[in-house]
């Protein structure tokens, strides 16, 4: 028996680390930096809850509107795509690594009472349940 929580329903994690920072703009450096966060989303996703990562709904967003991460606009949508995205969130984990936008993300949340997790282990488990 473990004395670790566990949750009843599914949580919406966003998955929140260094995309842009520490790149000087290097897009392989940034593809790199979200394939990290992308690694934390089948650990997430296995332990019973939902991961998403702010950037997989602003690069779309800014293709759209025909620029990329490192276009000026990308002030205007990246930050505020994880604001709004943190309205719908339940926690965060928070990834190693320098970067403002995570570090706004783990602001957010804790104004807004939500928990941040530093790590997979210590998101709590979600009760399993039998497939009707």
């Amino acid at each position: 028996m473990t004395d670790k929580p566990v949750a009843d329903e599914p949580m919406l994690i966003l998955i929140a680390g260094p995309y842009r920072s520490g790149t000087d703009g290097d897009p392989q450096a940034a593809a790199a930096n979200l394939a990290r966060l992308e690694a934390a989303a089948w650990p997430v996703f296995a332990t019973g809850h939902l991961p998403v990562i702010g950037e997989w709904i602003a690069l779309p967003v800014l293709r759209s509107a025909g620029a990329g991460p490192t276009d000026p606009l990308a002030e205007q949508v990246l930050y505020p795509t994880a604001d709004r995205l943190l309205a719908h969130c339940d926690a965060v984990l928070r990834l190693p690594g320098a970067s403002t936008g995570a570090d706004q993300d783990v602001a957010t949340a804790r104004r807004r009472g939500l928990p941040v997790y530093h790590d997979v282990a210590e998101i709590p488990r979600r009760a399993q349940r039998e497939s009707v």
